[in-house]
This record gives structure tokens, C-alpha cells and sequence, in this order.
């Protein structure tokens, strides 16, 4: 009796309750696809378009001594300052101009070689060894890429512009707080990393004038560009972690560091192995100084330290060829930093 009366009570419910129709659901949206690669439709940052042809002798811009080799990246400058003779590390190349006017000023625009936005735009010529200069920055999956165009004559963007390959930023010059002859008027052209967003508080500190932002030299640190370009027209995918990962290492550093330096955190591709717990790390750096790696330091790496705040691991003599009495030193059969190689370390801690 009771499971028939329960039988019928859920007849009576099944035919008072409505029948529930499932609702049709619409199609998942599409899935929009990825970006192209930044650097997919790149261009050269004039319209000349012999950079990787090696024979060719009109391309590139020498310096005073007349060298094709003086114009390229990695180059050795010499110049004398305060009756004091200094070197340093040519980290562009230096494009020739293909059109001049009736006075021999160039004609030649100058172009954004990617997608990206004007980060920085410096008029005052005598402010800067670029002289009048473009800073355009490049969302990369390895973190904001640089590009920076020198001794411009005329520039046509402001801060905050989107810029697409081949946008006209400006016209080449000479201008520089030195003198260019204006026969040997050109581009210099970098593209790389930037090395800590806090340089700026790191720079008023020293009090140390005039101010570009986080665009000064110092935090520009440049790769070969044209290995760079070559690298990109074999592959139009390329993404800038290959840049680096195929950049030899020079050197290596041991870094008593209290926190992960800012860099690696910008650019967390660039972290190898376990993650940082503080204390020390080894860092490799292309010859210019460009950090390329880092991990956690191993013990026997960390004795090498003293009192100071870096020590010389490892060098390879043959990759730091004419970079080597820039960043570190040899004394006897002991390597060191010398004074650039020191703030360089100081400027990667601030």
C-alpha cells in the first residue's frame, strides 16, 4: 500500500511539473589568434637596405680614422677628456646617408623599425652624446625591447606616440655635444634592454645632470644590431629571447644582491634554474655588459667574495677581446671590475 501511494504521489507530481526543454547554448566564441611576432614586418631605421650586405662600402659611416669596422657595433672609441684618454664601447651602428641637399645636410628619414610606442624624445642636442635622440619601445614576450636613434637633425614624434614599422620619427644629423662633421653626418642606431627602472633615483642621487629619464646611456644596454636583423629576416618569429640566448657570454659574476635585482624580474626569461632566496647569484654578461643570465650562486662561487659587492668568476678572453679593459680588468693572472664593470653591478642593485 504505502510504495503504491508513493508511486502515484510521483505520478501526480511528474504530470503537474512543466517538462524542462533544454536551452540550446550558443558556440563558444572564437579564439582570436595570437599576435604576430613584434618584430614580424621589422625594418631597417633608414631606407638603406644594404646593412647585411658585407661588401658593400657606402652603407656605413666611419669614424675620423676611416674604418668601416670604426661604424659598426663593438667598435673601440678613444677620445680625450679632461686631458685624460678614455675608450668606450661603440654599442650601435652608425647608418651612412644615402641623400643629401644642395648644402650636404642628409636628406634621409628616419624610421621606427617595429611596431611600438615613443618612450622618450631628448631636443636638446647639447644635452646628450646622442645629441637629439628617439627612444621607441617594443612590447616583446621577453619583457619592453628598445630601440634608440641618434644625432638626429629633426625630429617628427612626441612622447607617448604609437608607432608601426617604417613610421618617420625624424631626419639624420650630426647633432652631439661633440663635434660631427656634418660630411660624416648619420644614424646611430641601438636596440636592447633596459637595465633598472629605478636608474633615475639611482642617477639624482649622485647628482649627476642633465637627466633623460630612464633613457640615458648608462641604462640603454644595446645587443649587435646587426646580428639582430640578420636573426630576423632568417626567421620573421623571432623573439628576442633568442637574441640573447645566442649573444656569447664574456664574463661572469658573482653578486652578494639582498633582493632580485629588477632586471631579472622585468625580464624573468632571463632567471635560469631554481628560483632566487635571497642572498647571492652568478650572472652572465655579453661583452658590452648586457646581462644575459642569472641563477642562484653555488658555494664554492660565493667564497670568492671578500668585502665587495661583486667578484670575477669566469672570462672568456676571446668574446671580451676589445671590451676587456672596459668592464673587467686583468691584473697578473687575476681578473677584477674595473670602474665601469663596478657601476655597472651598482646600477643593477639600485
Amino acid at each position: 500500500m504505502c510504495l503504491g501511494y508513493l508511486c502515484a504521489g510521483c505520478r501526480r507530481r511528474q504530470e503537474q511539473d512543466p517538462i524542462k526543454v533544454p536551452v540550446a547554448q550558443p558556440p563558444p566564441p572564437p579564439v582570436p589568434p595570437p599576435p604576430p611576432p613584434v618584430w614580424a614586418s621589422a625594418v631597417f631605421p633608414t631606407e638603406q637596405q644594404g646593412l647585411l650586405e658585407p661588401a658593400r662600402e657606402d652603407v656605413f659611416q666611419p669614424t675620423a680614422a676611416g674604418t668601416r669596422t670604426s661604424a659598426l657595433y663593438g667598435s673601440v672609441r678613444t677620445s680625450n677628456r679632461g686631458g685624460r684618454l678614455r675608450a668606450s664601447f661603440h654599442e650601435g651602428i652608425d647608418i651612412a646617408a644615402i641623400q643629401r641637399d644642395s648644402q650636404g645636410r642628409p636628406c634621409d628619414d628616419i624610421l621606427a623599425v617595429a611596431e611600438g610606442r615613443v618612450a622618450y624624445v631628448n631636443k636638446v642636442a647639447g644635452n646628450s652624446t646622442y645629441g637629439t635622440y628617439v627612444v621607441v619601445e617594443h612590447d616583446e614576450p621577453m619583457g619592453k625591447i628598445l630601440s634608440l636613434y641618434a644625432h638626429l637633425a629633426a625630429v617628427t614624434v612626441q612622447h607617448g606616440d604609437k608607432v608601426m614599422p617604417g613610421s618617420v620619427l625624424g631626419r639624420m644629423g650630426n647633432t652631439a655635444t661633440y663635434n660631427i662633421p656634418m660630411s660624416r653626418a648619420h644614424l646611430h642606431f641601438e636596440i636592447g634592454v633596459m637595465l633598472n627602472t629605478r636608474f633615475l633615483a639611482w642617477y639624482k642621487g649622485q647628482k649627476l645632470t642633465p637627466s633623460h629619464d630612464l633613457f640615458h646611456g648608462w641604462n640603454i644596454l644595446g645587443v649587435d644590431p646587426l646580428d639582430f636583423f640578420a636573426r630576423q629576416q632568417a626567421d620573421t618569429a623571432l623573439r628576442f629571447d633568442e637574441v640573447l640566448d645566442n649573444t656569447p657570454v664574456g664574463f661572469e659574476l658573482v653578486i652578494k644582491a639582498a633582493s632580485l635585482p629588477d632586471y631579472f624580474k622585468r625580464y624573468p626569461s632571463r632567471w635560469r634554474g631554481a628560483a632566487y632566496s635571497g642572498g647571492h647569484l652568478t650572472a652572465g654578461f655579453s661583452e658590452s655588459g648586457v646581462p644575459l643570465w642569472a641563477r642562484a650562486a653555488e658555494e664554492a662561487e660565493i667564497s670568492l667574495l671578500n668585502k665587495g659587492q661583486a667578484e670575477v668568476v669566469t672570462v672568456n678572453k676571446e668574446v671580451l677581446g676589445r671590451n676587456g679593459t672596459r668592464l673587467v680588468l686583468q691584473s697578473g693572472s687575476r681578473w677584477h671590475l674595473g670602474t665601469s664593470g663596478a657601476r655597472r653591478v651598482e646600477l643593477l642593485l639600485c
